[in-house]
This record gives C-alpha cells, structure tokens and sequence, in this order.
C-alpha cells in the first residue's frame, strides 16, 4: 500500500474568525468548531492530516469574547493533534487627521512571525508532505516565496477562510481552496455542545454562537 502524503495545517485564527464572523448569522454557529476534524474531512484519499497549528491571541478588552475563546480552545486541545500557538494584542492610539477625534484600537502582534517559522521549520526538516495555508492575508506571501524558492518540490496550498479574498497570495500557491463553498462540511465538524475536559470540568456552547 502506498504511503500517504504527511499534510500540516497553519492556521491565521484572526483571520479565520473573521471570515466566519463576516458571514453574519448563518455562519455564527460554526464557530463551535472542531478544528481537527474539519481539516481531515478535507484531505484528499492518499493524504494524512499530521497536525493543525492554530495562531491567534487573546481578546483583551473584552471579556466575553476572551471567555468564548478560552472554551473553545480548551475543547479543542483534547485533540493531540491540536497545536495552539498565541501571540498578543498590542494597544494602538490614533487620532483622525480630520476632526482630531482620539482613541484606541488593539493590533495583533506575532501570529505572521509564528505561522512563517512554524511553516519554514517544518518544510526544512521533512515534517510534513504538504503544506496547507488558512488565510487570506498577504503578508504570508515571503514565506511562500521562500519555500518554493528553496524546495519547489513542496506543494503549498491555501485554504481562504469563507468570505475572504485573496488572489495574491493564491497566486503564490500551488493550489487553492475557498473554503465557504464547503459550509457543509463545517456544519458536520461541529464540537458537543457540552465537552468534559480531563480534569472534569465542563464545557458549553456559548449561547451566542448557536
């Protein structure tokens, strides 16, 4: 029997929500999400999903949000094959040039560094047959260039979030997949309603994202 092909998933989380989150009310359920088991509903017959590295960071002004984040976390890491990786908000002031109105805003530092080491480890040390990308952000398009640069023989895919677009960096990629015409997929990947961590404690869907 023919060895399947080893696939690792990188996972932009920020971008991820956000497309889920753009797609409004019909999307909101999904986003109880079982990580693993969506990505190996999408693997080809000769393809093994070896882990899915997941980046993002913590809400830090809302705590709601930081609460819904942590269970869904937390549900998933029952999973070995589950890699959470987070980075940081960092506060950002700016003043509108126009009416010199000011506030603050919060910006996402780390995850693009994370996802480029994270991918160009893995490729360089053979971990992996296939590289899959979830994002639709442009920034992940040097670490492309480097792994077809210095292995072409290493096939890139990216997986654009639903209603998300990218024809940049799928330009980049060997393939591409856009992932919102796979709703049903998602629907049939969703985690129990209620899951029992190790320690006992238990888990529920938050009420809004039902």
């Amino acid at each position: 029997m023919e060895q399947k092909k080893k696939v690792i998933v990188y996972v932009d989380g920020y971008n991820f929500y956000y497309g889920l989150r753009n797609g409004g009310a019909s999307w909101r359920r999904t986003y109880w999400l079982d990580i693993v088991k969506l990505f190996e509903r999408m693997m080809f017959a000769d393809q093994e999903l070896v882990e899915v590295n997941y980046y993002s960071a913590r809400p830090v002004d809302d705590p709601q949000a930081y609460n819904n984040q942590d269970e869904l976390f937390s549900a998933n890491t029952l999973n070995p094959k589950f890699k959470l990786h987070l980075g940081r908000y960092k506060k950002k002031k700016f003043k509108c040039q126009n009416c010199g109105f000011k506030n603050k805003t919060y910006e996402e530092k780390e995850s693009d560094v994370r996802v480029a080491t994270g991918m160009l480890t893995d490729v360089f040390a053979k971990r992996c047959d296939v590289t899959i990308i979830v994002s639709a952000d442009s920034d992940m398009i040097p670490s492309v260039e480097i792994i077809k640069a210095f292995a072409p023989e290493h096939p890139v895919v990216i997986f654009i979030p639903p209603n998300q677009k990218s024809f940049a960096l799928a330009d980049k990629c060997d393939a591409t997949l856009w992932m919102g015409q796979y709703k049903a997929r998602f629907i049939q990947s969703m985690l129990p309603d209620d899951v029992i961590l190790s320690n006992g404690h238990m888990l529920h869907r938050p009420e809004n994202w039902k």
